[in-house]
Parts: C-alpha cells; structure tokens; sequence
C-alpha cells in the first residue's frame, strides 16, 4: 500500500500561508525531492487554482532558477486529485476532480500501484489527519512570526490526538527547518 505523505510550509507560530516564506533554492530542492518519491498529488480547490497553471507554466516555460524550473517539471509530471463542490469535470488526462468522500476516496487511491501521494492542501491534510490517513508529516517551519494566515485544522478538527515519532530534521541556511514525522504506532 503507498504512503500518504504531507509537506507543508509553515512558521514559528504556527500559519501556513507563503507570503513571508523563504522560497529560495533549499527550499525548492526539498519539495522537489519529497514530490519524485510521489506519483500523485491531492489538493483542495483554492490550493489547486494557486498552483495550477502557475507550476505548469514555469514547466513548459523554464524561465525560472535551475530549483524552482526542476521542482516545476516535477510537478508537471504528477497525477493530480482535486476535491471540489464547484471545479467541473477535468479536461487533462493527469487531473481527476472529485466531489465527495475524501477519506474513502484518498484510501483508495492508496491502494492503487505507483509512488507516494502527497497531499498539498491544508483542508485535505485536516480531513485525511482526522481519519488518521496520512503516514508522514513534513513540516517545514519559517523563522518568521506573521500572527496571520490559514492554519491546519482551520477546517476540520481531529477526532482524537495524534502522537507522531520524529524521524528526521534539516537545516536550511535561511533558518527554516524541516521536522519530519511518522504517525506513532
């Protein structure tokens, strides 16, 4: 069965929107490398109207610095799941859109061949968190206070707590650092 995998930026106090965030070469390298051990991606609508055409664009475009053109053509290449109310039927053959059970949906998925999934949105990572669906956390934390911003389980609270082991951090030069985690057992 494959992992569900979160990667999220956030900072020290703890919200997930990127306008203070250090999106620098470090940065890039990381979620490029989460995203090649993945073979889909899972977002909500407004986190997939941000990233699509935006990382499609610089992919067919490269116009970018050598990181953020990579990270792009990975991105490019992944299968991508979206849940939405109002979004219609898909028009690319790597983009399903869904409306509907997001638990039932995602663990099914999960039980397809291929890589990893990641999901890439903050109210898709609460819902699947409350059904303890997701296998590692990657939290990538800013050293920036912004006392603004979405914030995970803004949509959706957990049902119980989730203890998690820490198997992994990163330093990056800007100060950010990533904590990796699995759910406990």
């Amino acid at each position: 069965m494959r992992k569900v995998v979160l990667g999220i930026n956030i900072t020290a106090d703890g919200y997930c929107g990127h306008e203070n965030m250090v999106a620098d070469a470090e940065l890039h390298n990381y979620f490029t490398a989460l995203l090649r051990d993945s073979s889909d991606i899972v977002f909500g609508r407004k986190t997939f109207e941000l990233m699509v055409p935006y990382w499609p664009d610089i992919a067919k475009n490269l116009n970018e610095d050598e990181a953020t053109n990579e990270f792009a053509q990975v991105f490019n290449s992944l299968n991508i799941s979206v849940f939405s109310k109002t979004l219609k039927a898909a028009s690319k053959k790597k983009l399903q859109v869904f409306n509907g059970d997001v638990a039932g949906i995602v663990t099914a998925l999960k039980w397809k061949e291929g890589k990893n999934i990641t999901i890439g949105s903050l109210s898709i990572a609460s819902q699947l968190s409350a059904y303890d669906l997701i296998d590692e956390y990657h939290f990538v934390v800013h050293p920036i206070l912004s006392g603004q911003g979405p914030r995970l389980f803004e949509s959706s609270a957990l049902r119980n707590n989730l203890p998690l082991t820490l198997i992994h951090t990163k330093s990056f030069s800007s100060g950010a650092v990533v904590l990796k985690y699995i759910r406990s057992k």
